[in-house]
């Protein structure tokens, strides 16, 4: 992309409505263009300005009681119970659709749920790194090697172990940056496909759960005061595999 392709997308990019394939290009074009990404810079720092909630006007407590009392005195000056009844649901039809338009674009307002963009960016992570030829900072197989290597990088140490025998090696790991702050990634391979685990401390823990996204399968469960996200476009099965295989062994028993 050139930049005035990315100007053209910069909108929809910052409402999370491109696909991957364009939001990657974005990203890396806003990394080599410093016009182009203080143009960004710009546009999110009016988005967090037009979110100050003291530019909207919050109805007061009793105008719910003002509107109620202004309906019923409009159906008591009415002449007979049917022009009443009539005039009361011509009164409040506009009243339901506006309701019901508030109720659908009060989602959409919100956007996505912060698990939805956790997912999100994790996917963008997992496809930047196969991009960019960037899997691992430090390549080995050895966990002996791998583990040290994160010491003063995190305020954390992962636990690292090889599945070789299990059929899935370990191919090495990188630092990564998740949820505004740096995590461990550690890099599995099956055959010719690749397994992003991302680990990074949890408060709680949580059952495992498998999720897709964008033709990605993700494994998620948290443990032992870590979280994990294994993402690849292995089938179902053999990710489901390499969970079962990684929980035995990096887990506490």
């Amino acid at each position: 992309m050139d930049c005035k392709d990315v100007q053209k997308f910069l909108d929809s990019y910052a409402d999370r409505e491109l696909d991957l394939v364009h939001s990657l290009e974005v990203e890396n074009h806003l990394r080599e263009c410093v016009a182009c990404s203080e143009r960004h810079e710009s546009h999110q720092q009016l988005r967090s300005a037009l979110s100050n909630p003291a530019l909207y006007f919050k109805a007061p407590a009793d105008f719910h009681q003002t509107v109620q009392s202004s309906l019923r005195g409009s159906v008591k000056a009415e002449a007979t119970p049917r022009i009443r009844v009539w005039r009361w649901l011509t009164a409040a039809a506009p009243l339901a659709v506006a309701a019901l338009a508030v109720l659908v674009a009060v989602p959409l307002v919100r956007g996505p749920s912060n698990d939805e963009l956790l997912r999100g960016e994790l996917v963008s992570s997992h496809v930047r790194s196969l991009m960019a030829d960037h899997l691992a900072d430090v390549a080995s197989s050895d966990e002996h090697t791998v583990k040290p290597w994160f010491a003063g990088k995190l305020d954390f140490s992962p636990t690292v172990v090889d599945l070789k025998n299990q059929g899935f090696p370990l191919v090495g790991g990188r630092l990564d940056y998740i949820d505004s702050k740096p995590v461990a990634a550690l890099v599995y391979q099956r055959q010719k496909h690749f397994i992003n685990l991302f680990v990074w401390p949890s408060r709680s823990d949580a059952e495992t759960e498998m999720i897709s996204r964008q033709g990605y399968h993700i494994s998620h469960w948290s443990k032992a005061g870590m979280t994990y996200w294994a993402i690849s476009d292995l089938n179902l099965a053999e990710l489901q595999d390499f969970t079962r295989q990684i929980q035995a062994q990096l887990l506490p028993k």
